[in-house]
């Protein structure tokens, strides 16, 4: 039998056409799109925007205000967000056909995850405190200087998952998979906290 792949994120998108640079947007300049295929969009407040059954594909959010903004039925292919301050959001709730996402130095306070398929997903120095995870899987992934304070992992699928440099998480063995899963020895304590050992 062969050996399993690591799970893998798609590439970051990083080619943009000029006209489709979409600097300091509004919702109000989402009307009549649908779609939006290679966009970057910089320094936008798109704070409560509805983006619900929009479809953005091989996009960046750079330094973008997108917090409390309404994904359902959004499509979410190959999007990656930068310095992006994404509070609140219901990831949840977007549609599943080819969702990945990539999150970079972006503050994501009480967003959910919960039964979201994203394998290899990297988050790079972000603040992840009260997340849902619940019934999600990560395999595979990584939360590279990550805050993790109250975020919920029940029933997460965290089979090689990379928390060696992540902070606050507690996470149950019992209730979620964390084969071959990595910790640091001192990350190991959010990890067996519910067993009330005393590690010296």
């Amino acid at each position: 039998m062969k050996p399993r792949r690591k799970p893998t994120a798609a590439r970051k998108p990083d080619y943009f056409p000029e006209d489709n640079v979409a600097e300091r947007w509004d919702a109000r300049h989402l009307v009549g799109h649908t779609e939006f295929d290679a966009f970057r969009f910089v320094n936008c407040d798109f704070t409560g925007a509805d983006f619900s059954h929009l479809r953005f594909t091989d996009c960046l959010f750079e330094r973008c205000n997108l917090s409390a903004v309404k994904l359902a039925g959004t499509a979410l292919q190959n999007v990656a967000f930068a310095e992006c301050k994404l509070l609140g959001l219901q990831f949840t709730a977007c549609r599943d056909m080819l969702f990945g996402v990539h999150f970079d130095q972006c503050p994501m306070r009480y967003v959910s995850f919960a039964g979201r398929t994203m394998p290899g997903t990297r988050f790079v120095g972000c603040q992840l405190d009260e997340a849902d995870f619940a019934d999600a899987d990560l395999s595979g992934a990584a939360f590279e200087s990550c805050s993790l304070a109250g975020a919920v992992f029940q029933n997460t699928k965290l089979v090689g998952a990379d928390f060696t440099t992540a902070t606050g998480f507690t996470i149950d063995p019992v209730s979620n998979a964390l084969l071959n899963a990595r910790f640091t020895l001192h990350g190991l304590l959010g990890v067996v906290a519910k067993f009330g050992l005393v590690v010296e």
